[in-house]
């Protein structure tokens, strides 16, 4: 479908027109009963499926239902992840329980959605043995979901009620991108927004660019106009989304690049921190590395995965970079924002990986010193290239490797928390802390947590904390 603004604009009014229709239906209903519909989702995966979440949740709260913390909800939903086996197998498990909660409540829908939905195995298998799904739908239609539920309900109740009549609805791709439709964000204080959809660049082991589809990038307007709201409505942070955001607008028609869209959302009052995520390192530019190190409010954190030293890995894993353009990358960072806390990914036991590509691993985190690394053992995912490579490297040999890496990454991470040691940080109060209702759980910077004494009511506040004690992967504090 040829995107315009037009078609997304007559989309928007559709389902928000179907919204309502329902929104009258569930308020007859609850006139009647005095019982509102619940709903519960369960999110799996990265911070674009958690966005997806709040875009959900917004659409079923128009609608009329009323979020439970347990999935014994009239409305269950699964946010699914598929880019290792493992998670699909999660979402088999909580089908099997979900299936037992059915049984004694006929009525319930249980819906699916996300990157798993759009792998045509995975909707068989669900078809077949998990009949009792009302409804599935992909990473593409989000924005359907009222439309989905109407057809479900109506097909109910023509075939009977509480009759199964399964409604599937997947797309291979979209050029929509739906704006102003409902969303329900989990914190005030700080949000997610989508800036960029898919992915061009089809690393050999991801499947993400066949479940998300090619790249799209939203209108800058519309993006700057969502951040504004956000800042009227108390927003202080903002992180700006996308499978690779450093390609964001190269799309668009006149291009523009994500360095220029930081310096528009740093104009914007009342927004205090931007932070970003996922940078691709082949696409990281010298302009961005300017803008990061003139910035008042870009967060001095950089997430750039690096999945491999081995320059020979790198390039059958179509990463189109080296380990020296990396290396060479990351001086430049450093250079031009001394205090920057660097994370990434990284593949242990890659197809055909030998011990001196491995060494190649360890040489170049020794090197950069990151702040923590997210470390993965290889996981085939069918329908990737890297499924059917030879050479596919033994689970003991992986493993061992795999716990090596971790040494040196658990070690490099306490030495780069202890720099903060005895320091005065700002810290964005977030929540309770969930182990100690005595302390506040709040964020530096650099993306770390903090744990710190003090009264629910700076919740939302960005505070000085003086740092007593690092733990390693967090900070015991003091309030300032």
């Amino acid at each position: 479908m040829k995107r315009t603004e037009n078609t997304n604009e007559l989309e928007a009014k559709k389902q928000l027109d179907i919204i309502n229709e329902l929104k009258e239906r569930f308020d007859t209903e609850f006139k009647k009963t005095g019982i509102r519909k619940t709903y519960h989702i369960e999110t799996f995966g990265c911070q674009m499926n958690s966005r997806d979440s709040e875009k959900i949740s917004g659409i079923l709260k128009q609608i009329g239902f009323v979020e439970t913390d347990t999935e014994d909800a009239d409305f269950l939903l699964y946010n699914t992840c598929t880019v290792r086996e493992n998670a699909n197998n999660r979402v088999y498990g909580r089908l099997g329980y979900a299936g037992k909660l059915k049984k004694k409540r006929p009525g319930m829908l249980i819906a699916l959605c996300g990157c798993m939905m759009q792998e045509s195995t995975a909707v068989e298998r669900i078809k077949k043995s998990y009949p009792f799904v009302d409804i599935i739908f992909g990473t593409h239609n989000i924005f359907k979901l009222a439309e989905l539920i109407k057809t479900r309900l109506d097909n109910g109740e023509k075939g009977g009620k509480h009759i199964n009549n399964m409604v599937i609805d997947i797309w291979k791709d979209t050029d929509l991108i739906v704006e102003d439709l409902p969303n329900d964000r989990k914190f005030p204080f700080k949000a997610g927004v989508n800036i960029i959809f898919g992915c061009n660049n089809f690393c050999s082991y991801c499947i993400v660019p066949y479940v998300r589809g090619r790249e799209r990038s939203r209108n800058i307007q519309d993006i700057i106009d969502e951040i504004k709201s956000l800042a009227d409505d108390g927003a202080k942070e903002v992180m700006l989304l996308g499978q690779n955001v450093n390609s964001y607008g190269k799309d668009l028609n006149p291009k523009i690049s994500f360095a220029k869209l930081l310096q528009e959302v740093e104009k914007i009052d009342g927004i205090e921190r931007i932070r970003f995520m996922t940078s691709h390192p082949k696409d990281l530019s010298q302009e961005l590395i300017d803008v990061m190190g003139s910035s008042q409010k870009i967060c001095n954190h950089l997430h750039l995965p690096l999945q491999s030293g081995s320059t020979r890995l790198l390039k059958i894993m179509n990463r189109k970079y080296s380990k020296e353009d990396y290396l060479d990358l990351v001086s430049r960072i450093r250079k031009a924002v001394p205090d920057i806390s660097l994370t990434t990914d990284i593949i242990v036991g890659f197809p055909g990986e030998t011990e001196d590509d491995f060494m190649e691993t360890l040489d170049v985190v020794q090197k950069v010193g990151f702040d923590n690394a997210f470390t993965f053992l290889y996981s085939k995912r069918t329908g990737t290239p890297a499924a059917t490579m030879e050479n596919q490297i033994e689970e003991s040999v992986a493993k061992e490797r795999f716990d090596r890496l971790l040494g040196v990454i658990q070690e490099l991470s306490a030495k780069a928390a202890k720099r903060y040691e005895h320091t005065v940080q700002d810290v964005l109060v977030e929540e309770v802390n969930s182990h100690d209702e005595n302390l506040l759980t709040g964020r530096l910077g650099n993306n770390m947590l903090v744990h710190f004494p003090g009264d629910p009511s700076i919740i939302g506040s960005i505070v000085q904390v003086y740092l007593n004690e690092s733990k390693g992967f967090y900070y015991i504090g003091t309030l300032v």
